[in-house]
C-alpha cells in the first residue's frame, strides 16, 4: 500500500473550490513528511484551470518526485451536487487533463439509474486511454449503501470502473464498512480515502443522506478514538493484498492547520499499516 495526500488538506470543509495553501506548499510538505503521492482536486488544477497552470501544477509535482494518485476535476463532483454526473456525458476534458498531469485514474459522480449507461460510455472512452475512472462511497449518490455501490458496479461493467471505498461516508449512511465490505469491494478497489468522525446528533455539521436522513457528526483527527476503525481497515487491506493508494482526505478546517494535519495522519498511518515509500 502506498499513501497519498490530497489536496483537500488545504480546503475548508464546504467550499471545495478555496485553497488555503499553493501547490507548490502542499507537493514539498508531502516530501518531507514521506508521502510517495499528491490526490488532485480542482482547487489546485481542475478543467477550467487554464493551461500554463496546469502545466505549472505538473511541474511542480514532477519536481519533487511525487505522483499524482488521481483526478478530481471539477468542483460538482466533490460538492456531490446535480450537476456531479454531467462529466460522465462529456468525459473527454477530464481526460486530457489527467493524462496532462501524469496519472490514470479520474474521480466521477452518479446519482441517477440513467447515469449508469453515461457511465458504461465515458469508461470505454477513458479505455481508449488507458485511463480508469472510480466513484466514492458517499452519501445522496448511487454509492451510498454498500449493497447498491456492487449493483451498480457490476451494471456498469467496465474493468476500468471501480470504486473509492470510504468508509467514513459509508459510516454516516448506516452501513457495515468494515472488513467484509472491503472484501464485497475488493474485486473493483482501485483507490482509498480515509477521513475521520463522531456521529453526533448535535454535531456541528449535517450531511444528508437519502438512506437515513440527516447524519449530524462531528469531525475528528484522524488518530482520534471513537471515530471510524482505521486499524480494521488497514489489517483488512493487508490481508487482501491491496497495493494502491490509500488517501488521507479530510479537510482539517477548523481542527487545525494543514501542515500538522498531514504529519499527524502520515505518523499515525504509518504507525498502523505496511505502507511503502
Amino acid at each position: 500500500m502506498k499513501l497519498s495526500l490530497s489536496v483537500r488538506v488545504a480546503e475548508s470543509v464546504l467550499k471545495k473550490e478555496e485553497a488555503n495553501r499553493s501547490m507548490e506548499q502542499l507537493a514539498s510538505l508531502a516530501v518531507e513528511l514521506g508521502y510517495p503521492a499528491v490526490c488532485m482536486r480542482a482547487s489546485q488544477a481542475g478543467i477550467q484551470t487554464p493551461l500554463k497552470d496546469i502545466t505549472s501544477v505538473k511541474k511542480v509535482v514532477n519536481d519533487r518526485k511525487l505522483k499524482i494518485s488521481m483526478v478530481t476535476g471539477d468542483i460538482p463532483i466533490p460538492a456531490n451536487n446535480d450537476h456531479a454526473p454531467d462529466a460522465l456525458r462529456n468525459i473527454t476534458p477530464y481526460l486530457d487533463l489527467t493524462a496532462l498531469l501524469g496519472t490514470d485514474l479520474i474521480r466521477i459522480g452518479m446519482k441517477k439509474e440513467e447515469d449508469i449507461i453515461w457511465a458504461k460510455r465515458a469508461a470505454d472512452e477513458a479505455h481508449e486511454r488507458n485511463i480508469r475512472l472510480a466513484h466514492q462511497s458517499h452519501t445522496r449518490s448511487l454509492f451510498e449503501t454498500v449493497d447498491e455501490s456492487v449493483e451498480v458496479l457490476k451494471r456498469v461493467g467496465r474493468p476500468n470502473f471501480g470504486i473509492i471505498y470510504e468508509p467514513a461516508n459509508l459510516d454516516l449512511c448506516g452501513q457495515d464498512y468494515g472488513a467484509e465490505t472491503i472484501k464485497h469491494f475488493q474485486p473493483w478497489l482501485f483507490n482509498v480515502y480515509l477521513q475521520n468522525h463522531i456521529k453526533n446528533p448535535d454535531g456541528e455539521i449535517v450531511l444528508n443522506t437519502w438512506i437515513q436522513g440527516p447524519a449530524p457528526y462531528d469531525p475528528i483527527s484522524l488518530q482520534d478514538p471513537g471515530g471510524i476503525d482505521f486499524p480494521v481497515i488497514i489489517e483488512t487491506l493487508d490481508e487482501i493484498g491491496y497495493g494502491g493508494y490509500v488517501t488521507v482526505h479530510q479537510a482539517f478546517a477548523g481542527l487545525m492547520e494543514p501542515e500538522d494535519a498531514a504529519r499527524q495522519s502520515y505518523e499515525y498511518l504509518v504507525g498502523i499499516g505496511p505502507f511503502s515509500t
